[in-house]
């Protein structure tokens, strides 16, 4: 069902109308949708296909999208290079906000890098989880921990500032076969033993960002379950996440046009479910 807020009316004799949704759209690049086309804004890498413009359009809402490719934690309530804090966008009129973030606390980008520059020591093996594991300690799962505590601020501090809105966290679409079994080439140039691994500590982040949604308020929107066999190990036209090495206009390891509807799609069936209320 369409959310909507109804306005009062101006006088006795005046047509009732419905005001419009105030919707804000938060968070990093897989919310901005970068390299995907049309970009609207070079500095963030945001695109007018991204599944908050998708969402917006599909519902009538009125959207004000400061996503942004690069952003952390920090950028809700700091700057981002020019950019203003994201928290800015929201206020007391707002109705729904969507965020999508963590990936860039937790080094979502150096760790691929990192996974893919070791791959040649071991391509049939699992470098990448022996690195990040070799003092006895998952370093990868570990901060996924330690971010636990920053989610929660951000969700705090969106209540503040939309205290009547309907919050959305939106999750990772899934990125590597949920099989575990790899895809090592040369667009994808990772071990074989190190898609289980990576899987892993995606599946954990998603699973504590949706823990610290329920813990604060929110709604959390599942985004991996449907994207499932669309992973950057299948092939063009079936996968809706790009490999290290895109092929689509979308970037390296996000999601493309396709993959952003399907975002679109999980965050309107939560929607439908009816988003969680303090």
């Amino acid at each position: 069902m369409a959310l909507s807020t109804a306005g009062a009316t101006a006088a006795s004799a005046s047509i009732p109308t419905a005001r419009s949704v105030n919707y804000a759209a938060l968070g990093d690049s897989y919310a901005a949708g970068p390299g995907i086309p049309t970009q609207v804004d070079s500095a963030c890498a945001r695109s007018d296909q991204n599944y908050p413009s998708l969402l917006a359009a599909a519902r009538n809402w009125q959207l004000t999208d400061v996503s942004c490719s690069g952003a952390t934690t920090t950028a809700l309530a700091g700057t981002q290079g020019s950019q203003p804090p994201q928290l800015d966008a929201l206020g007391a009129d707002t109705d729904v906000v969507t965020l999508t973030i963590g990936g860039n606390d937790h080094g979502f980008s150096s760790n691929l890098a990192t996974c893919a520059g070791l791959t040649s020591k071991d391509p049939t093996g699992n470098p990448c989880q022996a690195f990040f594991t070799s003092d006895g300690t998952d370093r990868l799962a570990q901060r996924v921990d330690d971010i636990a505590p920053r989610i929660a601020a951000a969700l705090d501090a969106v209540r503040q500032r939309a205290p009547h809105a309907k919050v959305l966290v939106v999750g990772y679409p899934d990125l590597f076969p949920d099989d575990g079994v790899g895809c090592t080439s040369s667009a994808v140039p990772l071990a074989a033993g190190d898609f289980a691994y990576l899987r892993d500590t995606e599946k954990k982040l998603n699973a504590m960002i949706a823990e610290q949604a329920s813990a604060n308020g929110a709604r959390y929107v599942d985004t991996y379950t449907s994207t499932v066999g669309h992973d950057m190990c299948k092939p063009a036209g079936e996968r809706w996440i790009e490999p290290l090495v895109a092929v689509a206009p979308a970037a390296p390891a996000h999601p493309n046009a396709q993959g952003q509807q399907a975002m679109a799609a999980a965050v309107e069936h939560a929607l439908h479910c009816g988003p969680r209320r303090r």
